[in-house]
């Protein structure tokens, strides 16, 4: 399975039979860069901001998938789990879905735009996992401390941060080094890619990369 970051918390998530997703489109208006107009069998969406549903963006004639629920799209599997968009239970900033993909044998975490604080509970929900993309900037999401809480309790074997300032954002969110900082240097792959391809028999389990494409660091 591949998977292409399109900036911000959008990523093409594609099977090897062709069948592909793609998470939380963005309006290039809100977000300060464009994203690839690219077509796909199916959008999700973690909430209804517009740097998060920009369903026009995306090419052809997707099936929208934006609530709770266990869904099949061309054989992949999609369940999604809802939690708070704030750490006031959802008072702030309402709602967020995360969905868990299933592609190839590959478990596929995106946590939107996630900010309730790790629990027991919400973990027992995601677990097992294999790629973790997670917000990292803060502000409007958890922040680097506790993205790296969820890397610590989740154990997923690759993580693929998101949500955090480059030079053409202006969201008052933090940039990603915020997060690379709380990992050893060893754990850390700068990508010039910017699709990745996985599969399962990649993961052993014992540890956790850090990827970060190098075009949208910084």
């Amino acid at each position: 399975m591949k998977i292409q970051w399109l900036g911000h918390s959008a990523f093409r998530l594609t099977e090897s039979t062709g069948a592909s997703v793609i998470t939380d489109p963005f309006d290039p208006a809100a977000v300060g860069y464009g994203m690839a107009y690219l077509p796909c069998d199916a959008i999700t969406s973690s909430h209804g901001h517009s740097d998060h549903n920009n369903f026009k963006g995306v090419k052809g004639n997707p099936v929208i998938i934006n609530q709770t629920g266990t869904f099949d799209v061309h054989g992949i599997k999609i369940h999604s789990v809802q939690c708070y968009h704030d750490s006031a239970e959802g008072a702030l900033r309402g709602k967020n879905i995360m969905y868990l993909f299933r592609l190839d044998g590959v478990t596929v975490c995106h946590m939107g735009d996630v900010g309730e604080e790790c629990t027991p509970e919400l973990i027992e929900q995601l677990i097992p996992v294999n790629v973790l993309l997670i917000p990292v900037g803060g502000n409007y999401t958890i922040d680097a401390e506790q993205a790296k809480e969820y890397v610590d309790r989740i154990m997923p074997d690759v993580v693929i941060p998101m949500h955090y300032k480059t030079k053409h954002t202006d969201y008052d969110i933090d940039k990603v080094e915020s997060f690379l900082r709380l990992f050893d240097d060893e754990c850390i792959v700068e990508e010039n890619a910017d699709t990745l391809e996985f599969d399962r028999y990649d993961f052993d389990g014992n540890s956790t990369r850090i990827i970060v494409p190098k075009r949208f660091k910084g």
